[in-house]
């Protein structure tokens, strides 16, 4: 079963940056395209960005396209997500995956961006 553990998040104030990182526990990790996507309470879990298998190509919910950048690294197979100029509506769990959610749920990692 792929683990998937997360790093980073905590609590910012608004227009701050944050960094989230998460390391997979599988040597196929290069077949799969990535993706970061969020939860609010009481709400369904969001896409956030993917990336392709090779990093070749990204995309963005556009609530975050221009603040947020997606990234891999195939050799250490981690997947990060950058999040600048956070704003209050961001607060929220981040959850890593494949781009189909084909892995189990993590616990997530929790952002609060505070005013």
């Amino acid at each position: 079963q792929v683990q998937l553990r997360q790093y980073g998040g905590g609590v910012v104030q608004a227009g701050d940056s944050l960094t989230l990182s998460c390391e997979v526990s599988t040597y196929s990790f290069t077949s799969y395209a990535l993706a970061w996507f969020r939860q609010f309470p009481e709400k369904e879990r969001e896409f956030v960005a993917a990336i392709t298998h090779n990093g070749g190509a990204t995309d963005y919910a556009d609530s975050v396209r221009g603040r947020f950048t997606i990234s891999r690294d195939n050799v250490k197979r981690m997947v990060y997500l950058q999040m600048d100029n956070l704003k209050p509506e961001d607060t929220a769990a981040y959850f890593c995956n494949t781009g189909r959610g084909d892995w189990s749920w993590g616990p997530g990692t929790q952002v609060t961006v505070s005013l």
